[in-house]
């Protein structure tokens, strides 16, 4: 092998980058767009929800019941009805998510018999709103509960019999859904560009007709593979840092472990995505087709990868699937270093499954290639 050759393709490879201004946009603009739009728009944090609220008691005890709500992280307390057909037309129509109903008596009930009774709807058209809304509607109204006993008896409920739990949450303490997600996005720029990029571009050259060029010179068929796929690999590592450092200044996402270490084992995951690449080059004619191929081989990664959704929750066949997933390994040694610290020792299987997976997928993708150069 030639460096001399090597240096040449790697450097009329990043001259065709550069002078392109559609491949400059997909490898420094649309990161930033993919973290902006995950960090923001996609969470499970659900908070203010709009909620509307028909009292018909309207009490001073109704009224304290009201604002318990509104005090709340969760509710929003944005409609008052008057008739139950109306909070019913702000549930259908989706301008509220919630409901709270207070019917005429609830003061004199809480006062007299010292219990009263509130009816709450949620719309349950979206599972994940509704089910945090139902935990969070109970919570809300058993901490009131516990209000009005210690004030009627005088006495701190912290001393009454019973079990005392204190729960603590480590890595993630304010349950930051971006926190779990920018460090996976971070994986999946990775996959996405290296492969994608890498297959384009040597499509690219089947397209333009200027392949059988380079097969006629005396480039061999691995310097043209590394100095086409060498370029994509130094633009991945930027935009990895890049979204690195845009998660940790402005999304405030710490880094508790080894930046070295998520480095290292992030260069052991370019074997494999760098092999789907050349695999995909060897299969498609066009690069339309290319496009094509790669979504089809990155879609699954997406959702049986814990990328969005845990694996636990999958049923058993797809939980079978994800381990021929490769982004699975690399999400969980990216989530384990940046939120965890935790070492080489804890995903140790892991590591082994990339390197097993990248030397299995780049050698028979580079076998593949090379047979279609000849």
């Amino acid at each position: 092998m030639s460096l001399v050759r090597l240096r040449s393709i790697i450097r009329k490879e990043f001259i065709h980058i550069f002078r392109d201004p559609r491949t400059l946009i997909v490898i420094f603009l649309i990161p930033v767009i993919q973290l902006i739009l995950l960090g923001y728009a996609v969470t499970t944090d659900i908070k203010h929800l709009p909620t509307a609220v028909l009292d018909q008691d309207r009490t001073p005890e109704s009224r304290d019941l009201i604002s318990t709500y509104q005090a709340s992280d969760y509710f929003n307390i944005k409609y008052y009805a008057d008739s139950q057909e109306a909070l019913t037309y702000l549930v259908d129509s989706a301008r509220a998510r919630a409901a709270m109903i207070i019917p005429s008596g609830y003061g004199h009930d809480l006062l007299k018999e010292n219990r009263a009774a509130v009816a709450f709807i949620i719309d349950g058209s979206d599972p994940a709103v509704a089910s945090t809304a139902f935990a969070a509607a109970q919570s809300v109204g058993q901490s009131k509960g516990i209000q009005i006993i210690q004030r009627r008896l005088n006495v701190d409920p912290a001393r009454l019999p019973g079990i005392d739990v204190r729960p603590r949450v480590w890595y993630n303490p304010e349950m930051r859904s971006s926190h779990f997600m920018i460090p996976a996005l971070m994986g999946l720029i990775l996959q996405f560009l290296t492969t994608f990029l890498t297959a384009l571009s040597i499509v690219r050259e089947k397209e333009q007709g200027t392949i059988e060029q380079l097969v006629v010179t005396p480039i061999k068929p691995v310097e043209l593979v590394l100095g086409k796929v060498t370029p994509y690999v130094v633009v991945a590592f930027f935009d990895f840092l890049e979204v690195l450092v845009i998660g940790i200044f402005w999304f405030g996402v710490p880094v508790h472990g080894s930046l070295p270490l998520l480095l290292a084992l992030a260069a052991l995951f370019l074997l494999t995505s760098l092999g789907l690449g050349l695999f995909i080059s060897a299969l498609a004619r066009s690069q339309q087709e290319a496009m094509l191929l790669t979504v089809l081989v990155l879609f699954p990664s997406i959702f049986l990868s814990g990328f969005f959704f845990p694996l636990e929750a999958m049923p058993a066949v797809l939980q079978a699937i994800s381990l021929v997933i490769p982004l699975r390994y690399l999400l969980a040694i990216i989530r384990g270093i940046v939120l965890k610290g935790v070492g080489l020792d804890v995903f140790f299987g892991e590591a082994i499954a990339l390197i097993i997976f990248g030397v299995v997928i780049l050698t028979a993708a580079s076998r593949r290639f090379t047979k279609t150069l000849e």
